[in-house]
C-alpha cells in the first residue's frame, strides 16, 4: 500500500507566541506515538521532560529524548501529546490520531477526519 501522509500543524501551548509549524508527516497505525525530528523540538523549543528506551525498526534499543506537551492540529481538529525525538521526519501515531477520531484512506494514501464523525471528534469510551 505505501505510506500514507497527513499534513499537520505542531505548536508549543506553552510558547503562544512561536509559530507553529506546518509540516507531512508519515502517518503510521502500528507506532503509537508521535515522533519528531531533533530541529522540530529546537524551532517549538520544547524542553526534554524525561527519556524514553525504544526498539527502533532493526532491533536496536536506544534512549531517545521525550518532549512535550506538544500541539498535533489536523484539519478542524487537534490534541496535546508528549513526542519523542528520533528520525528525520515526522512520524504520526496510533495514539494523536485515535484522539482527532482521525482515520487513514487505503484509496488516497492519506489521513482524513473520520467520514462518521466530521465536525467534532467522536471517541468510544467504555
Amino acid at each position: 500500500m505505501g505510506y500514507a501522509h497527513a499534513e499537520i500543524e505542531l505548536a508549543n501551548p506553552r510558547r503562544p507566541k512561536l509559530k507553529p509549524i506546518r509540516v507531512s508527516a508519515i502517518a503510521d497505525t502500528a507506532a503509537m506515538t508521535l515522533c519528531i525530528p531533533e530541529h522540530v523540538a529546537i524551532q517549538l523549543q520544547l524542553p526534554m521532560a524525561r527519556t524514553r528506551e525504544v526498539t527502533v525498526a532493526d532491533g536496536r534499543r536506544r534512549e531517545v529524548p521525550y518532549v512535550g506537551p506538544i500541539e498535533v492540529i489536523f484539519e478542524n481538529r487537534n490534541c496535546y501529546v508528549g513526542a519523542l525525538v528520533l528520525g528525520d521526519k515526522v512520524l504520526l501515531g496510533a495514539v494523536p490520531m485515535e484522539d482527532m477520531d482521525l482515520v487513514i484512506s487505503p484509496s488516497q494514501r492519506k489521513v482524513v477526519v473520520n467520514p462518521e464523525s466530521p465536525n467534532i471528534p467522536h471517541a468510544l469510551v467504555l
